[in-house]
């Protein structure tokens, strides 16, 4: 894909620095700029295009650009349509539940044909190591509290329904966070209960983890909720290695310069990535593409039927990308091993091998002493 081809800034320009008001600003380092990795990148954009794929995570040493990468997404995150109530009414309930599905003002709305929804760009929402259950799932709002009143406030789940949330360093999470991630991961619900109250926020978000090995692993329940795999190595061509000190180096010196070199280009990448999206819908897998992907997950004797969901997800988006209307097996094998490495469990090889042998015995006891029918299904007289 052309998205993820190095694109090179014509000129780093001075560019004057504003006042300075003490207030943070966020300059993410541009996507376009990142130097190799390019099977990284392919990942994080095919994300974008296609929500399905459920989640990326990125293992690898500290300092080979995960977390910038991530965090370079900003400029690129196409839009989705939110909904304009405070609670969260969409025109889908009323197709799905009826018009009860929605509140009285929603539904006045949906009758006279007044939109439920407007535009707004996807985001990405950070959980940050430090967070507390509470931060994650939500809790009492404390200003309403002090007035004796009671009110739910959502927590960072629902505040990153149809967003990025991004975790750096997920293998550190404590397990009560995590398992809060994994029950909203896998209904798109975050549910809020404090006492007999309790309000239900929807939490349906694109995962992406960042890890270093060494630190510790990652819980097997959490692994599987990530659809796409990265190993992410340090570059290793001494070329790349200086261009990516040099894009360092001017982007600390002067960071408005360089996002002002790459703003063309990024604008082209985004309407790509939009355009890849509206199209996403309509492409299909050809016959062989399907043939190839099952025969892939047979012979690595993988369980998970979600090696084969990310697979071919996976494979739609990259042919979206490129304005295809069909993946073919071209595209399942390159997205292949970003879908099904680290879905085998030695564990689970070992226990099945050690429960064949029970299996083995209590058919013999059976056919001992309930001998199966004939072949042919008739029965013995």
């Amino acid at each position: 894909m052309r998205l993820v081809e190095q694109v090179s800034a014509s000129s780093i320009v001075a560019a004057p620095s504003p006042e300075d008001r003490g207030l943070a600003e966020s300059l993410p380092f541009p996507f376009l700029a990142l130097v190799g990795q390019t099977e990284m990148k392919t990942a994080l954009v095919l994300g974008l295009i296609n929500p399905a794929i459920s989640g990326i995570l990125l293992v690898g040493p500290r300092g080979t650009g995960k977390t910038t990468a991530v965090r370079s997404l900003v400029d690129l995150l196409p839009q989705v349509q939110r909904s304009s109530c405070p609670y969260g009414c969409m025109p889908e309930d009323v197709e799905i539940g009826g018009i009860d599905a929605v509140c009285p003002d929603c539904a006045k709305k949906y009758g006279e044909r007044v939109p439920l929804t407007h535009p707004d760009h996807v985001r990405l929402i950070e959980l940050p190591l430090n967070a507390r259950l509470e931060d994650v799932v939500g809790g009492i709002n404390e200003r309403a509290a002090v007035h004796q009143r009671l009110l739910l406030q959502r927590g960072i789940l629902a505040l990153a329904d149809q967003n990025l949330l991004y975790i750096d360093e997920i293998n550190l999470l404590t397990d009560e966070i995590v398992d809060a991630i994994l029950d909203a991961a896998a209904q798109g619900v975050c549910t809020v209960r404090r006492g007999p109250h309790a309000a239900t926020y929807r939490a349906r978000f694109v995962l992406i983890g960042s890890m270093n090995p060494e630190e510790g692993k990652l819980r097997p329940q959490i692994l599987d909720r990530f659809g796409l795999r990265l190993m992410v190595h340090g570059l290793s061509d001494p070329a790349e290695r200086l261009s990516a000190y040099r894009r360092v180096r001017d982007y600390l010196t002067n960071a408005r310069a360089v996002i002002a070199a790459y703003a063309g280009d990024t604008l082209v990448a985004r309407d790509e990535i939009a355009a890849a999206r509206r199209l996403l819908p309509s492409v299909g897998l050809t016959p062989e593409a399907e043939r190839a992907g099952l025969e892939l997950v047979r012979r690595l004797q993988i369980d998970s039927l979600r090696a084969e969901i990310t697979m071919f997800e996976a494979a739609r988006a990259l042919a979206a990308a490129d304005a295809r209307d069909s993946a073919t097996a071209q595209d399942v094998r390159l997205v292949a091993p970003l879908a099904v490495r680290l879905r085998r469990s030695q564990f689970m090889i070992d226990y099945f091998t050690a429960q064949e042998h029970e299996e083995k015995e209590i058919g013999r006891a059976l056919d001992e002493l309930i001998p199966p029918l004939p072949s042919d299904g008739a029965r013995p007289a």
